[in-house]
């Protein structure tokens, strides 16, 4: 049984009538509630009664230092058996990180930990490495997105990474690690025996010379599925540093993240290498790249290759034109395996979407959603694009 509650400020009335279902229900999410401290006591005790709980989440409450070690405290029961505890947006600082290497190493059972926006700091990532490294720990999955973290946590992060088989998922993204910091971070990977399936590090910092190490990152990890590297300076030297991984038979990776990576024709010709020969890669996003309407020929052409199989493709603000949409309309009208196509923040003006109706409204066009947020049309264009929805209806055209 589950008890979902967000945004909703609990009165004292209706917190007494939670309270015994806290201490009943497998899974609990009370986010953006107006917790504060005072109510963390209660929580506390009531998580010690509750041998049936899986997962908690406390997203934005301000639970703050001494809110969360109290919810903490609860969770360290013997009869504890949760797997997944989200405090992301608690006010938890480096300050209340100290008891997080006890919890770690009791909580046998914890397998995800979301801390993502508190500010922790280094000193605070440290603390917490320390109890990630424990052998009782066996933590698969964790997410410190907005952590104030910098170079010297990929040190720790490291070493968590070499010690640890069972991780899965590490999310890192918008901490100002830099070059060096991922360097750091890859060399732990490049050494580690962990099967990691996800690994998202956007808005990091990254330059052009971190894609030769992710490219031998991708390369080895047959396991990783999801690279996460937007709003990163990469550029086409990156990407054509990045692809040899990806073009390698031992790489699976099925979703790949590129947006605002300072992409050009020329990087998006060596991803299409990787479209054409990759079965596997099923979601790609290009967005806020200045592909223009080369880079787009260029990928309508790879979806129409017989290996290509990708499912969700993001063109958004890729400064495309009318002139390519013909392109979209001809691939649309063949291509069997491209489910969702986001289009939106471009000029396509009437005569481009008019061209993409044409090739939706053929037999052969099995698209499900495709997206035109800030694209501009007339009257009859809007009762043509209705009619369109309508005659097929499992087209989703969202503008």
């Amino acid at each position: 049984m589950n008890l979902d509650i967000q945004c909703e400020q609990l009165s004292d009335a209706r917190w007494t009538e939670l309270l015994p279902l806290i201490q009943q229900y497998a899974v609990v999410r009370l986010d953006d509630c107006g917790l504060t401290e005072v109510r963390c006591r209660d929580i506390s005790s009531a998580l010690q009664a509750n041998p049936s709980l899986t997962e908690l989440s406390l997203r934005t409450n301000e639970l703050g230092d001494a809110g969360v070690h109290l919810v903490l405290q609860g969770l360290q029961s013997p009869t504890c058996k949760i797997q997944k505890l989200s405090l992301q947006n608690c006010c938890l600082t480096e300050a209340g990180c100290g008891v997080l290497p006890s919890v770690l190493r009791s909580v046998h059972s914890l397998r995800e930990l979301h801390l993502s926006d508190n500010p922790l700091g280094d000193v605070g990532l440290q603390l917490l490495c320390e109890g990630l490294l424990h052998p009782q720990c066996h933590l698969e999955k964790l997410q410190l997105e907005y952590c104030n973290l910098t170079a010297a946590s990929c040190g720790p992060l490291a070493a968590v990474l070499r010690a640890k088989q069972d991780f899965k998922e590490l999310t890192v993204s918008n901490n100002d690690m830099g070059e060096a910091g991922v360097r750091v971070l890859c060399q732990g990977l490049a050494e580690s025996a962990c099967q990691l399936e996800t690994l998202k590090l956007e808005n990091c910092g990254l330059t052009p010379a971190n894609c030769k190490d992710l490219c031998g990152i991708v390369a080895s990890k047959a396991s990783l599925r999801e690279l996460d590297l937007g709003s990163n300076k990469l550029g086409d030297v990156g990407i054509a540093e990045l692809c040899p991984g990806l073009l390698s038979p031992s790489s699976q990776l099925k979703t790949l993240w590129l947006w605002e990576c300072d992409i050009t024709a020329g990087g998006c010709r060596d991803l299409c290498r990787v479209l054409r020969a990759k079965e596997n890669l099923k979601e790609l996003s290009l967005a806020g790249n200045a592909l223009g309407d080369e880079g787009a020929q260029l990928l309508c052409e790879s979806l129409l290759e017989p290996r290509c199989q990708l499912e969700s493709l993001w063109v958004k603000s890729c400064s495309l034109t009318a002139a390519c949409c013909h392109h979209f309309s001809t691939m649309l009208t063949q291509n069997r395996h491209l489910l969702e196509l986001q289009m939106s923040s471009n000029k396509l003006g009437d005569s481009g979407v008019q061209e993409l109706c044409q090739g939706l409204g053929q037999p052969g066009s099995t698209l499900r959603v495709l997206c035109l947020y800030d694209i501009y049309w007339t009257q009859e264009l809007e009762d043509r694009l209705q009619a369109l929805e309508e005659s097929k209806p499992g087209l989703r055209l969202i503008s």
